[in-house]
């Protein structure tokens, strides 16, 4: 993975980021060891420090936690927690700027829902030719 390092999303964010979408993929299971912050610092050539904010922003919001002495481990439920939290924050903000890019172009509801509708079709044709 590469980091954005243009000053708009912060390291430590990309990787906690990062981690959440591990997880969703099942690349960790609930109670599976994470990588530790020096893992992270070798892997993504980064400072240690950055990497542990990025594991501390995860364990604040309870999606991983710790085992003193042992590392950190992904929380049962974590991946329905990052689903929820995604829908709930991202999705909205994309969707609001989604809109907002619409009105000022002069497209359509309808033309917007079948964009939306078109892209969706490609996304399942591309998935079903990698399946």
């Amino acid at each position: 993975m590469k980091f954005n390092q243009d000053g708009t999303k912060p390291i430590y964010v990309q990787i906690s980021e990062w981690i959440e979408t591990e997880i969703l993929s099942g690349a960790f299971a609930e109670d599976q060891k994470v990588f530790s912050q020096y893992q992270l610092a070798e892997m993504f050539n980064i400072n240690p420090a950055t990497a542990a904010k990025g594991l501390n922003l995860l364990a604040d919001e309870t999606i991983l936690y710790k085992k003193r002495g042992l590392g950190m481990f992904v929380t049962p439920n974590a991946k329905q927690f990052i689903l929820e939290k995604r829908k709930n924050q991202t999705m909205k903000n994309l969707v609001f700027e989604l809109v907002m890019e619409s009105e000022r172009l002069g497209v359509s509801e309808d033309e917007l829902i079948n964009m939306i509708k078109v892209e969706k079709e490609r996304q399942r044709g591309n998935q079903d030719e990698r399946n």
